[in-house]
């Protein structure tokens, strides 16, 4: 995990905002929702290993499942998950690769994250910037 700060943190959002601002510049709704958090990820790469944005969020008034849910933006981070090479020998190709992979245990949940990557999030996260909080 690699986090990146940014002036997003602690601002909040009614999160059918958010997600309107979010979802036309990659991002998507990422797994692991609660009532009270969840997170939206951008995805960078997902060949043999996956590394993605993360960008998680709590709630503050009302729960995620409800209408008018207002969140507060935590720290953006890098993530990087290694998968176990030659579980299925057919299966490793398209989108039949990242349905099985949604369901594989990563070989390493913190695998290192390549500096091409870093650089990638640290560019995401200024854009981020700019998108929501140009409009505040």
């Amino acid at each position: 995990m690699f986090e990146i700060p940014s002036k997003v943190e602690g601002k909040q959002f009614e999160l059918y905002k958010l997600e309107l601002k979010l979802k036309p510049i990659g991002y998507t709704i990422g797994g692991n929702w609660d009532y009270d958090h969840g997170a939206f990820d951008y995805k960078l790469n997902d060949e043999d290993s996956y590394q993605f944005l993360r960008l998680p969020f709590s709630t503050i008034d009302g729960e995620l499942d409800s209408g008018g849910c207002k969140v507060e933006i935590g720290r953006p981070y890098l993530l990087s998950h290694q998968y176990e090479a030659g579980i299925d020998e057919h299966g490793d190709t398209g989108n039949f690769s990242g349905t099985l992979n949604q369901f594989q245990a990563p070989t390493d949940q913190d695998a290192d994250i390549p500096s091409p990557y870093i650089d990638r999030g640290k560019r995401l996260v200024a854009e981020l910037e700019k998108v929501l909080l140009s409009t505040e």
